[in-house]
């Protein structure tokens, strides 16, 4: 089991005034103070659809997810580069529209996350399927539904896809270099360099070898090159040397096999803050940087200019989402005040999973209690089970409080458990004063359904 770190020997005051604050690098640009130390998103209290919909409780601002597709969309321009939205971050049939509308491609890593986006609308032929290990059923949907492109990760792939090929049709793949660069917030979510389970390394001529089988394979098109270095990277320095290094590889293609590879994925993990004043990637620098950098790389090596594909989920689906908890204990154990809540690792794993700490704001009722420096922790039996460590929170806090934690749209319910049989939460989306539910919350007869065994 994970241990508690250790706290603070004493709880320190805080500025109530500071509580009334919605820094907008962590929370949507919609959220606004309400009456009686109530907030709104999206022009929804937080209180009144936690009453509504209960508690936990996930709210989803939908023009702000909007609004972070068109960013994007404005530094990658579709004359030059694709922008694919990452599913692991968040799915659902909402999330599918959303994204389409907003003019982006879809990435997926499963036939569930396939199927659902395929059975929401979403056009096939904008889809790639990623995964280090994709199983027979992955494959067979993909070539079946006939996905935009599938990312090739392994040279046992290749035999096994091939072999699901229709006799005389060719499938459009890519192979995921990786390039030797380490980025990333966590050991856990760095993926460009050899000690990890992604990909074809550059080092050892594993990415060459992959290119080599595949032009050999006549039921197999090699469309381009894909790299994916890390997550929750807020430095443009990684992606730069990254794509040096992948246009060196388009240059031996070329110098080998004579072959111009048109595409070039530089995948995603762009960073966002979960605290106030914590660094984001900076989107438009990204993109300034990267199609200069690939013009110029592809200039000295005499190559045309691939198009480029960017693969955002978090920065995307992130900062658009917010969770909302009921206190259900405040305890005090030697220095520390524990304020434990209704959810926890079951529903956000991320905490116990990287380090991950949160910033909950106390919602719902004002307060001008001094302030103290508080552990939030989850519901679940693990001592690890902690959704913010040192968090200043009124010193009135008590059970019946709701809190709302920021920056909860990705990677919270796509990686949800079944940890002590609580349910998952419900998604809400919110919008212009309107609340409507995106996916209702598991309830305990959907979880006894499930186990048919006596």
């Amino acid at each position: 089991m994970t241990t508690t770190p250790n706290a603070p020997s004493a709880p320190v005051p805080y500025d109530p005034p500071a509580q009334q604050a919605y820094p907008q690098d962590v929370w949507p640009t919609s959220a606004r103070p309400g009456p009686h130390g109530d907030m709104t998103v999206g022009g929804v209290s937080l209180s009144e659809a936690a009453g509504r919909f209960g508690t936990p409780l996930y709210l989803l601002d939908e023009g702000e997810v909007r609004d972070r597709c068109r960013t994007y969309r404005a530094a990658f321009p579709p004359e030059e580069a694709d922008v694919v939205y990452a599913a692991k971050a968040f799915l659902s049939r909402a999330v599918v529209r959303w994204i389409r509308e907003e003019g982006l491609g879809l990435d997926v890593c499963s036939a569930g996350e396939l199927l659902l986006a395929v059975g929401a609308g979403f056009p096939a032929d904008r889809i790639v399927l990623h995964g280090n290990a994709k199983s027979p059923e992955d494959l067979g949907t993909a070539v079946r539904l006939g996905v935009g492109r599938i990312v090739l990760d392994s040279t046992s792939e290749i035999v096994r896809l091939a072999a699901l090929v229709p006799h005389g049709t060719r499938r459009p793949v890519m192979i995921r270099a990786v390039p030797g660069i380490s980025a990333g917030g966590h050991a856990a979510v760095r993926t460009g360099t050899d000690d990890q389970k992604f990909g074809l390394s550059l080092m050892d001529g594993s990415a060459q070898h992959a290119i080599d089988r595949v032009l050999g394979r006549p039921e197999l098109e090699l469309v381009g090159l894909h790299c994916h270095i890390g997550s929750q990277i807020t430095s443009i320095t990684p992606y730069v040397a990254a794509l040096r290094r992948m246009v060196g590889l388009l240059a031996r293609t070329r110098d080998k096999h004579g072959v111009v590879l048109p595409e070039l994925d530089m995948g995603g993990g762009h960073g966002i803050a979960y605290r106030a004043g914590e660094p984001a990637l900076d989107i438009p620098a990204l993109a300034s940087r990267l199609r200069a950098e690939l013009a110029s790389g592809c200039a000295r090596s005499m190559l045309p200019v691939p198009r480029l594909t960017v693969e955002p989920g978090r920065a995307v689906i992130g900062p658009a989402g917010i969770a909302v908890y009921r206190v259900l204990a405040v305890k005090r154990t030697g220095t520390r005040i524990f304020v434990a809540v209704d959810g926890g690792m079951s529903d956000n794993p991320r905490p116990a999973l990287y380090g991950v700490r949160y910033a909950p704001r106390l919602v719902g009722r004002a307060s001008t209690a001094p302030g103290l420096l508080t552990t939030v922790v989850g519901r679940h039996c693990e001592a690890g089970d902690i959704l913010a460590e040192a968090v200043e929170l009124p010193g009135d806090v008590h059970p019946g409080d709701l809190l709302a934690v920021p920056a909860a749209g990705a990677y919270h319910l796509s990686m949800a458990s079944g940890y002590n049989l609580v349910g998952r939460p419900p998604v809400v989306a919110v919008s212009d004063g309107t609340a409507r539910l995106l996916v209702r919350r598991e309830s305990l007869d959907d979880l006894r359904r499930r186990d048919i065994g006596a």
